[in-house]
């Protein structure tokens, strides 16, 4: 995990979580963006960033049992969750988790770029059976990696086992489709021309959770948080405050 601005005493600590094949450089700089008393904390998976020496884990399962012991020591304190895309579906997934060993639980949980779960027949995809050209191609389609990577062989070579790992983790993903919804505020964010996930079925995460905070649209394809950092921060906040307030109003 890394923390790029450490806040003692902090009043909400928000973990951030990266998409297939990338790390926790997606949220380069967003630790500015956020309230001065949150402390941001970017989680990479194994196998990359400060992880780079841990095998890779292509099990949603395996995964998800890992951060829950990384952030264990960390949640001494209020505390959100937000992923893109792989990112929140880990998220998601963490949170059951949590709530099924009685442990503390978010109290918000921010989902993008990632569809609700969906009874078996619904389209399943398996990018990490493609070979090396269609899948270079696919990324290439999408977005959000970049050219260099793509286009040489040599650094191919070296990032491309991560991409479909990752890409096994997410496509072999075997939802809980009749889990309860989680006592967890959700929202749902984005892109409003994405080809990997619609509006509907960002909207769907409506029934996985008791209170949805609604689905938020910016303009763009699956990585449109790249042109929206401003913008998608501040709905952070003012939904974590929501979640916060309620749960206060609750209490008291």
């Amino acid at each position: 995990m890394t923390c790029p601005r450490p806040v003692p005493g902090a009043a909400l600590r928000l973990f951030l979580f990266h998409h297939a094949g990338g790390s926790h450089l997606l949220y380069k700089d967003w630790e500015h963006a956020f309230p001065a008393d949150w402390e941001v904390c970017l989680l990479d998976a194994p196998g990359r960033g400060r992880s780079h020496g841990i095998p890779l884990i292509g099990n949603s399962d395996e995964l998800v049992a890992y951060f829950a012991g990384e952030i264990q020591r960390w949640t001494d304190r209020p505390f959100a969750f937000f992923g893109h895309s792989m990112g929140a579906l880990v998220a998601y997934e963490l949170t059951r988790h949590l709530a099924e060993e009685g442990r503390r639980l978010p109290v918000w949980l921010g989902l993008s770029a990632c569809g609700a779960p969906q009874a078996a027949g619904g389209e399943r995809r398996a990018r990490h059976l493609l070979t090396d050209t269609e899948l270079r191609n696919w990324l290439r389609s999408v977005g959000g990696t970049p050219d260099a990577l793509l286009d040489e062989d040599g650094m191919w070579r070296f990032f491309g086992p991560t991409f479909r790992n990752d890409f096994a983790l997410v496509d072999t993903w075997q939802p809980v489709v009749d889990a309860a919804p989680l006592p967890v505020p959700v929202s749902a964010f984005g892109g409003d021309d994405d080809p990997v996930v619609g509006p509907e079925r960002l909207a769907a995460w409506s029934d996985r959770t008791e209170r949805f905070l609604g689905l938020n649209l910016f303009g763009g394809g699956h990585f449109y948080l790249g042109h929206h950092q401003r913008a998608i921060t501040r709905r952070i906040t003012a939904a974590v405050s929501t979640a916060r307030r309620a749960a206060q109003e609750h209490m008291a």
